[in-house]
């Protein structure tokens, strides 16, 4: 019989094969061997070591090592600038591939910028700025080959959101536009500071679960907000939960809506969905989909113009500022109540725009089996975002979308970011002039259509499959984004997160093991129902380190099984309960609490007489059992290797029982 699935017992199941009672018929005791106590270590090169750990898995300085000045000087200019180091390789066919890509995210990214700055309540050349700017940074600093950096919705939408509380972007959008700036440069802060100190673990708190549901979620607020662009209205609530944004939709059908602007959206939206199924269908068509808004844009342009349906109230852009993007260094407020503002929304919007960018590279670079440092590309990401703020551009990150194209275009370095930025710079000199005629719906459209792909409803059928709890964490950020605001969804995301986090470390797992027939292997008996208990000893197996918040719980769990099976055995009229083994292999750490919560788990089985027995401690956990001199008090004979010898040694003490 396999034992593959109980991954706590995986790792001791050869040794435990290997384990044999060497009784012999002639009364021979079984061999038992002792378990090993590690040497002392001294403290500060334990708490080193666990710093080192923690914060230095990756050993940085490791390349640094016997190393001549001058190279350790290239070295740290390398680290800093990954570009000098593969730039040394690089070649005409790598840019033949990042040209092409370049060329692609760009028709991609232009229209879309346009769209999301509107979607941040900006003017939308600010939408380009952010795709000029923060790109060459990345490119530079970054260790990512595949991803695509420019505005993004949902960070879009979040910033927007959070800045429309505290400035009303019409009545004031100079305040509001500084604040904007504000916000940017301590999301990039924020970023860079993660990154230097090693602190990119953080953003692990945010399960997947949580991150799937808060997308969705964002995806369609994000599209219901586009409903005013889609139908022309003209006034439309400031509020983005779906109740008041399907309010106002609804009570200006009769007067606000425009057939014009409807007829325009409702056409493009057919053929950007369209070009999506042509590039699913087939993967050569790819640059289908990526130009496809550019196409839209350039059409309902000319559409509007040649017709003057702006003179029939289709909304367009008007003005979009010509020229490369001003200083704004003396807008960022470092004096003053906003600074507190900018530093709150700033800590947010860069945590989430760095929770994207660090998902969507760890993405592609498993697809293309590369390692990314996960705190270079935190100060690359707060190091253009900082120099963005002070160049006029808001939070910029990593686009899923954009980023796909990038791959699927054939990219090899991150110079396909250069050449776009490069585009979005020809743009801004030459070209926004010819944006005067866009219609906004056709802006609203395009992100209509970029923003279907993040409601993975695939991705929450599977987490409803694999763990409910993981699901109620996704529907809760979900539904909070949707019903609320997306700073409520995101709180929710972030408390279920870390909900879950404390479940499962205040309340461990635990599970009764049993002897898997004709093998020496001890195993959950839910798990392998063949698996049969030993009588006379209840073998109980602690999933987690035993620590001052589960100490409590674990001791009591282990009681209740104990009365679970004393009450079981009298009522078979079995053999009663003797020894309490506990197998402690998952068992990583112990602290003075769990080493207290032992005594008094030993004393209260001495009253039941009992015995404690243990099995298979962990070198630390084996250290404080010594240290703490719960190991005399229990007995140096009763902590085993295995539960198979333990078992051993347990056998003949049964038999001796009247």
């Amino acid at each position: 019989m396999s034992s593959m699935g109980d991954p706590a017992d995986e790792n001791l199941e050869r040794k435990e094969m290997d384990v044999r009672n060497l009784s012999s018929s002639h009364g021979q005791e079984p061999y038992v061997h002792k378990v090993g106590i590690p040497p002392r270590q001294n403290l500060f090169k334990e708490f080193q070591s666990t710093v080192k750990e923690t914060l230095f898995a990756d050993d940085p300085l490791r390349s640094f090592k016997d190393q001549s000045k001058s190279r350790k000087l290239i070295l740290g200019i390398e680290a800093i600038f990954p570009i000098v180091s593969w730039g040394r390789t690089y070649n005409l066919t790598k840019f033949r591939g990042d040209l092409i890509a370049g060329l692609t995210i760009a028709s991609l990214c232009i229209p879309q910028d346009i769209g999301y700055a509107k979607l941040a309540n900006l003017d939308p050349q600010y939408g380009l700025y952010s795709s000029f700017i923060p790109p060459l940074i990345y490119a530079v600093m970054g260790s990512s080959r595949d991803i695509a950096i420019g505005p993004v919705a949902v960070v879009s939408l979040l910033l927007g959101t959070l800045l429309q509380s505290e400035i009303d972007p019409i009545a004031n959008p100079v305040d509001y536009r500084r604040l904007a700036f504000t916000a940017t440069f301590f999301a990039g802060i924020t970023q860079a500071t993660l990154g230097v100190l090693r602190l990119g673990f953080l953003i692990d708190f945010l399960s997947h679960a949580a991150i799937v549901g808060f997308m969705g979620g964002a995806a369609i607020t994000i599209a219901l907000q586009q409903l005013k662009g889609f139908l022309g209205i003209a006034k439309f609530s400031k509020k983005t939960d779906v109740i008041s944004v399907m309010h106002s939709v609804l009570s200006s059908a009769h007067h606000g809506w425009n057939w014009q602007t409807i007829v325009i959206g409702a056409s493009f939206l057919g053929f950007l969905l369209f070009a999506k199924y042509i590039g699913k269908k087939n993967p050569k068509f790819f640059w289908v989909p990526a130009i496809a808004p550019l196409v839209s844009v350039v059409l309902s342009t000319l559409f509007v113009f040649l017709t003057r349906a702006d003179k029939h109230g289709v909304a367009i852009v008007k003005h979009l500022e010509k020229g490369l993007n001003p200083s704004s260094v003396k807008e960022i407020y470092f004096t003053g109540d906003y600074l507190g503002k900018g530093f709150r929304i700033g800590i947010v919007a860069g945590m989430i725009a760095l929770t994207e960018a660090t998902a969507i590279g760890r993405t592609f670079a498993s697809m293309k089996d590369y390692q990314l440092d996960g705190n270079k590309e935190m100060v690359a990401l707060g190091a253009m975002n900082v120099v963005g703020s002070m160049t006029s551009c808001y939070v910029a990150t990593g686009s899923f979308s954009r980023s796909a194209v990038n791959f699927m275009a054939g990219c090899e370095t991150a110079v396909s970011n250069i050449v776009m930025s490069v585009v979005v710079f020809l743009t801004l000199q030459f070209l926004t002039p010819l944006f005067k005629y866009t219609p906004n719906a056709i802006l609203a459209t395009i992100i209509i259509s970029a923003v279907i792909n993040l409601v993975d409803y695939k991705a929450a059928i599977l987490i409803w499959k694999i763990d409910k709890f993981d699901f109620v964490a996704c529907m809760g950020a979900f539904f909070g984004v949707v019903f609320a605001s997306v700073e409520i969804g995101l709180l929710i995301a972030v408390s279920i997160s870390f909900a879950k986090i404390l479940l499962q470390v205040t309340r461990p797992r635990t599970a009764i093991l049993g002897k898997i027939p004709r093998t020496t292997v001890y195993r959950n008996i839910q798990q392998y129902p063949e698996a049969t208990r030993v009588p006379g000893v209840l073998i109980i197996r602690v999933d987690s380190a035993i620590y001052f918040s589960n100490s409590n719980y674990v001791k009591e769990r282990i009681l209740r099984w104990l009365v679970d099976e004393e009450e079981l055995v009298k009522g078979d009229y079995q053999t009663r309960i003797q020894f309490l083994m506990v197998e402690m292999s998952p068992v990583t750490d112990i602290d003075t609490s769990g080493i207290h919560t032992l005594e008094e788990l030993f004393r209260s089985l001495q009253k039941r007489n009992v015995q404690l027995v243990l099995a298979n401690p962990g070198p630390i956990v084996i250290d404080k059992l010594h240290t703490s001199n719960f190991a005399a008090l229990l007995g140096e004979d009763k902590i085993f290797l295995t539960v198979a010898e333990a078992v051993a040694y347990c056998s003949p003490k049964l038999a001796e029982e009247p």
